[in-house]
């Protein structure tokens, strides 16, 4: 693989600063943007003396004025608790920072890759669901501003494709965890650990039936790069994410298990727009990609787990 000047806005987040740590190790020279919003320097201080890293602290709401080779778009907070505190300004993430990375992607030539969710499926009617499968989603909730931004994002892409011959790639990515999450982020996995090692109830919405996949972070980033390098003209959008399926109940009862915590579990109503199942297909990338996640839920909650203790 030839080596290549690598732009990664969202690059001290949780699964950006994995994806910078990656792209240096491969010989890379890659360019980390955040504002800092949710992203954090604790994430990237051991690449700072890394030769070929460079940080700027730079909001993607105003444009950008780099050289690079390709770009790899993460910047909007992605945690309900993060998105919903400035729901204007995330809608502009999504959509303004798009913007702007695709004219910086259409005046450098470069290949530019776009972290779409499964969010915007919304709450879906489809299970499990597919790359075709269009969403349900609720244009004016309080999830909207992520989900319609995301939505956006995804149209401006294709828009800028189409149009302009930007090289584009998109992915959808689902549930993913792992070390650097923020302990404060309101996500189920980093809730459920924190709360059974402060020894605090484990609070579980609705009756605990409802489902997620989980990515372990290392497999989302292999197929994040492997989507990137993938061949011309495959755009998808390519769901990333692991078929494991588990009820919020199975994931609070092993977290207590693997901590050995004696934490109770409540119950709390479910807040509003709240999907009830989300497990990807992902036959799409394991055809064009080659990829699928490899990390089981139990190893991957044990790094996470230690990470946390260290943390506290």
């Amino acid at each position: 693989m030839q080596h290549k000047r690598i732009l990664v806005t969202g690059g001290a987040g949780f699964i950006g600063s994995h994806l910078c740590e990656k792209l240096l190790e491969q010989g890379n020279e890659v360019i980390c943007m955040d504002n800092l919003f949710t992203g954090r320097k604790d994430n990237i201080r051991h690449l700072m003396a890394h030769p070929y890293f460079e940080f700027i602290r730079h909001d993607v709401l105003e444009s950008v004025y780099v050289e690079c080779d390709q770009i790899y778009n993460l910047a909007c907070p992605a945690s309900p608790i993060h998105y919903q505190y400035d729901p204007i300004k995330t809608a502009k993430t999504s959509v303004i920072g798009a913007l702007h990375a695709l004219g910086l992607a259409k005046r450098c030539h470069a290949r530019i890759l776009q972290a779409s969710t499964s969010e915007v499926y919304g709450d879906p009617e489809v299970h499990p669901q597919p790359e075709t499968y269009r969403g349900c989603v609720n244009p004016h909730g309080i999830r909207s501003c992520y989900d319609e931004g995301k939505r956006m994002a995804e149209t401006l892409f294709f828009d800028y494709h189409r149009q302009h011959g930007v090289d584009i790639k998109v992915i959808r990515i689902f549930n993913t965890y792992g070390p650097r999450m923020r302990p404060d982020d309101g996500r189920v996995v980093s809730n459920f650990i924190m709360q059974a090692l402060r020894g605090e109830d484990i609070t579980i919405y609705g009756d605990g039936k409802q489902t997620r996949s989980f990515c372990y972070v290392d497999d989302l980033v292999d197929g994040m790069i492997r989507m990137m390098n993938s061949r011309d003209g495959f755009t998808g959008p390519v769901n990333l994410g692991n078929p494991g399926e588990f009820t919020m109940l199975e994931l609070a009862e092993l977290v207590l298990k693997m901590t050995g915590s004696k934490s109770r579990l409540v119950y709390m109503p479910l807040p509003e727009d709240d999907p009830i199942q989300r497990k990807p297909v992902i036959e799409l990338a394991k055809r064009e990609l080659d990829w699928e996640p490899k990390v089981p839920l139990a190893e991957g909650l044990a790094a996470t787990i230690e990470y946390f203790r260290k943390q506290l």
